[in-house]
């Protein structure tokens, strides 16, 4: 376990946050001085053909041990961390037999991690925790991915009795703003299929995602003396405003759950004269996506006949459900439940309520199911994750490498 944790804090106090705004690969210069330490640490714990190309993509091999020919398979993680809250100056506590009650962050600032909000917390009573101070993210995704991928690979390197086949291992940067898997080179890569760390609750197994596109609304106004403005004036915050309206309340992700799709405005600047506002689109199936986006288009045409023709759209499509190209292969969701099963855990198959780098890796060749990483809470000062889900999330790895090995295959 403490190496476990030590490997992980390591990793959590670099900061990595990736920027959207930018269009480098990596999108930070910073996110280059883990990259670096992971390619040395694959290094030291013994990897072959550990590369890392230009754009920040790291790949590693774990050879056969073993003379009959099995699949290739791949873990694979992702190393920058979300641009929506701090990862400067990451500074985790550890919570050792966690006993149930409220955790206090941040003193000074009263901030404070409650199992009366976050009832997951009492899953893990008696278990040891990491922690933020309440002032940044932690981390744990996906730099919980990485820790248990490295370490699967350092204990089956260690125990060579353990049989498994070619086990290659793939760390990118960008995932966080959705480019992850862009500039991944599946054919370098070389696996029949592959498996991502960067799931959340011990147990989970995901092979369902959101289709999901993102759209920019501008509206051009006209700004006159309020008290001279009738039928003048166009306020392009007011036309704005009456856009979101229309959009149905009760599809919204404060409002949603499982498959419910739902439309999420994240951002909006605006005056008289020019108003903008950013939203992304999600639903698990197709056709109900399809027509979100259409609502989009429709809302803009009946609001320019009103206001002529002061709004512009622009949607873009993000990713696609990776069920389509997970159903061909099932099988190799069924191994990675046969491996939680094997070591006590219980599968949580659920539909993923957001993306992952192995939805574009499935439509892209590669398929891959997504599995536990063992974190909560992502994206803000309340992440933890429990060091005994990261020790299970490690046996998982080992196991599926063992079971495809032994396994006959279809």
């Amino acid at each position: 376990m403490q190496k476990l944790i030590d490997r992980f804090l390591s990793y959590v106090t670099i900061d990595t946050q990736s920027d959207p705004n930018s269009t480098t690969t990596p999108s930070t210069e910073k996110q280059w001085v883990l990259a670096d330490l992971l390619v040395d640490e694959l290094t030291h714990i013994g990897m072959e053909a550990v590369t890392i190309d230009d754009n920040g993509y790291i790949m590693a091999t774990l050879p056969s041990n073993i003379e009959k020919e099995v699949p290739v398979i791949g873990f694979i993680s992702h190393y920058d961390t979300s641009p929506d809250f701090s990862s400067t100056n990451v500074r985790p506590n550890i919570i050792e037999n966690y006993d149930g009650k409220d955790i206090l962050l941040h003193k000074d600032k009263n901030i404070v991690l409650s199992p009366d909000y976050f009832e997951d917390l009492l899953l893990y009573t008696g278990q040891t925790l990491i922690v933020t101070d309440g002032t940044t993210l932690l981390g744990a995704d996906d730099k919980a991915g990485i820790t248990e991928i490295i370490c699967a690979m350092e204990y089956l390197i260690q125990h060579p009795e353990i049989p498994h086949g070619t086990i290659r291992v793939g760390f990118t940067p960008d995932e966080e703003i959705g480019r992850g898997a862009h500039l991944f080179d599946v054919t370098k890569f070389g696996a029949d299929w592959a498996y991502t760390m960067d799931g959340s609750q011990i147990g989970e197994l995901e092979y369902e995602n959101f289709n999901a596109a993102s759209a920019k609304v501008s509206i051009r106004g006209k700004s006159v003396h309020p008290g001279y403005a009738k039928g003048k004036m166009v306020n392009a915050i007011s036309i704005a405003n009456e856009f979101m309206w229309i959009l149905p309340i009760e599809e919204t992700p404060q409002n949603t759950a499982g498959r419910e799709g739902f439309f999420h405005i994240h951002s909006m600047q605006g005056s008289i004269e020019e108003a903008t506002f950013e939203l992304i689109i999600r639903d698990h199936d197709l056709e109900q996506f399809e027509k979100r986006k259409q609502l989009l288009l429709d809302v803009t045409v009946k609001l320019n006949s009103l206001y002529n023709d002061c709004i512009a759209i622009t949607i873009t499509d993000q990713y696609k459900n990776m069920r389509e190209k997970i159903a061909p292969v099932f099988h190799i969701v069924e191994t990675a439940k046969q491996a939680m099963e094997a070591l006590g855990i219980t599968p949580i198959i659920k539909p993923i309520r957001g993306g992952t780098d192995g939805s574009q890796l499935s439509f892209m060749g590669l398929p891959c199911p997504n599995i536990f990483a063992g974190g909560h809470n992502f994206h803000g000062k309340y992440e933890y994750v429990p060091v005994e889900s990261m020790q299970k999330a490690v046996e998982v790895i080992v196991k599926i490498c063992e079971l495809t090995a032994t396994q006959k295959q279809a």
